[in-house]
């Protein structure tokens, strides 16, 4: 194997695990420091720039970088319980929005004097309002068509106010109101080609996923009364057009919004709801602790139940009849569901909400405005530059791949901007902009560091809920109450620092073995050079995980070769501690994303 080139960005970005998860890349370790010291406005700063909604987020993310988390796959679980449990990065996140400094408005950016060039967002949610915030900065003038009267779409009419109270809505949004150049216009938008003919210099497209899947039984039709989508159904309850619900109600589905659908049908009356879902449980979309927190509520889950038919009696809705099914795997492992044989079963219902997923609508958009769409409706994009096929108009959010989540929404708000920069600049907007690289050693001393790494087993906190009675009274009443202070301290502080690199120079080292014999998971091996899985299979503990690099180092005077398995390096800093030369040395690496700003365009 050639020596490593950590020169390389991507090299020790990959190494941080939860950063490289996050579809907006934010420096994760770097946050959750400043929350241990106490610094909420910079950690909070840190989130703004990269995720843009942190107090939304540290309430709703979807969480892709927890299973990343290298404390979850490094741990004993046999010491933990069984259970091996990632830092509690998102509800950390939370904690840097719940304790910031209540001036965090004057440290916003301000928009400087317009530029001349104008963009149109159609659609006002979170995709949209990072291309406006990343825009307006810049100079462009930013006009948000939304039918809805405020902005935020479906972070504010589809996530339940007891997951997210509106007051941390209206204050992310209006910070990027704030900035200036951004007009909010409460219009709906039924023509692509009316909005360009307004003289857009750019179109950014990020009306989300509106249509919820229908259900497509006998008998659906006749009790449609009491049958609701439950996108539709959630947006009436968050305007305050639906305030109550039958006593018994069955929500269909197994994403993240039947279980929205599932906790707000118990707040608006609800006796016996369940929920009813066609796939296993370990199958379901739904988040695990979105799973957890409807158990929590009383909320029974039934699963492998194909819903057959709508039972009524002249349109009044009896229940819902069910066809028992089990799962089949063919030779390559692909997953059918066929009647299991059992009999059916017949579920007594007054409503039924129907979650089982969403669709992409762009009847707006005229057939002939030059935009080629797939053939499940979404349209053709540079998955890179989020460009369609009419060069100035751009897709972001659940709008350009389908439904995903608010993270991958900012992500591609990013994206989308810093294309839409650079055509208006007249640049190539599939040349994409370098992240910013800072690489510093911690030695403060021989044998001293400047951050904390202890190799412990740490039990993840528990973030404190509100009682379930008490919770089930009031739809507005939040159920998470966040950590405080001492909690985060100590969540914090199980963070492994993986932004803290060990850093390797061959030609300090006299191979004396100290580094390996310290060394708590075995990870760092001297030997001689192979192909790489040959060298996996012949270090001091195998390294089976290909995904994750080794880091190897050359220029020792015995023309062996310096191997270190990144999968499960604790970062514990113990080699640099004790090696006699200091060959190892310990570098906080931070890596951040370049955004749209001048600094990206080539002069």
């Amino acid at each position: 194997m050639k020596p490593t080139d950590i020169s390389n960005p991507d090299y020790f970005h990959k190494v941080v695990d939860c950063q490289w998860a996050c579809p907006a890349h934010t420096p994760v370790p770097e946050y959750i420091r400043l929350i241990a010291h106490g610094r909420y406005s910079d950690a909070y700063m840190i989130n703004w720039k990269s995720n843009v909604f942190p107090g939304i987020l540290g309430r709703t993310c979807d969480r892709p970088c927890e299973p990343a988390c290298r404390r979850s796959r490094v741990e004993d679980e046999t010491l933990v319980k069984g259970k091996k449990e990632p830092v509690a990065i998102c509800r950390l996140k939370r904690v840097a929005a719940d304790y910031k400094d209540d001036d965090i408005g004057t440290r916003m950016p301000k928009a400087p004097a317009k530029n001349g060039k104008r963009v149109a967002c159609v659609g006002g949610g979170p995709s949209s309002l990072t291309v406006a915030r990343d825009l307006a900065v810049l100079g462009y003038e930013i006009v948000i068509y939304d039918q809805d009267p405020k902005l935020g779409g479906f972070i504010r009419t589809q996530i339940p106010h007891f997951r997210l109270p509106e007051s941390v809505i209206d204050q992310e949004v209006g910070f990027i109101t704030g900035i200036g150049n951004i007009e909010f216009r409460h219009q709906r938008v039924d023509s692509l080609k009316k909005l360009t003919a307004e003289g857009y210099d750019a179109v950014f497209v990020g009306c989300g996923a509106p249509r919820g899947r229908e259900l497509d039984v006998p008998g659906r039709k006749e009790a449609a009364a009491n049958i609701h989508i439950g996108i539709d159904w959630l947006s009436s309850v968050s305007f305050g057009h639906t305030t109550k619900v039958g006593k018994r109600v069955i929500v269909l589905g197994g994403g993240n919004t039947a279980m929205d659908c599932c906790r707000t049908a118990r707040r608006l009356g609800g006796e016996d709801v369940k929920v009813i879902v066609r796939s296993g449980f370990e199958e379901m979309k739904a988040s695990p602790w979105e799973k957890e927190d409807a158990m929590g509520e009383d909320i029974p889950i039934l699963n492998f139940l194909v819903p057959k038919e709508v039972k009524h009696d002249n349109g009044k809705i009896k229940g819902v009849l069910f066809e028992k099914v089990k799962a089949e795997y063919d030779a390559k492992g692909r997953r059918s569901l066929v009647p299991s044989g059992e009999p059916d079963e017949f579920h007594e219902c007054d409503d039924v909400l129907v979650a089982i997923g969403q669709e992409n609508a762009f009847p707006w958009i005229e057939k002939d405005a030059g935009i080629e769409f797939d053939r499940w409706g979404l349209p053709q994009l540079d998955e890179k530059t989020l460009q369609s096929t009419v060069k100035n108009v751009f897709f972001g959010g659940d709008a350009a791949f389908g439904p995903k989540n608010i993270i991958w929404a900012a992500a591609h708000g990013h994206e989308a901007a810093t294309s839409i920069h650079k055509l208006l600049s007249g640049e190539n907007v599939e040349e994409r902009p370098a992240p910013g690289v800072n690489i510093v050693s911690q030695k403060m001393g021989i044998h001293e560091w400047s951050y904390d790494n202890a190799p412990t087993v740490d039990h993840r906190f528990k973030v404190p809920h509100r009682p379930k009675l008490d919770a089930l009274k009031d739809i507005m009443a939040e159920v998470e109450l966040g950590f405080d202070p001492e909690l985060a301290f100590k969540e914090a502080q199980r963070c492994l620092n993986c932004d803290v690199q060990t850093v390797f120079t061959g030609k300090l080292c006299i191979e004396c073995d100290a580094c390996v014999d310290i060394c708590p998971m075995d990870c760092i091996t001297f030997t001689e050079n192979g192909d790489e899985k040959d060298l996996r299979g012949r270090l001091n503990a195998p390294a089976p995980n290909p995904t994750q690099d080794l880091y190897v180092g050359d220029g020792l005077k015995t023309g062996r070769v310096m191997v270190k398995d990144e999968d499960v390096c604790l970062h514990c800093g113990l080699c640099a501690e004790r090696c006699p030369t200091g060959a190892w040395d310990m570098r906080k690496y931070y890596m951040e994303m370049t955004h749209a700003e001048h600094a990206c365009r080539k002069h």
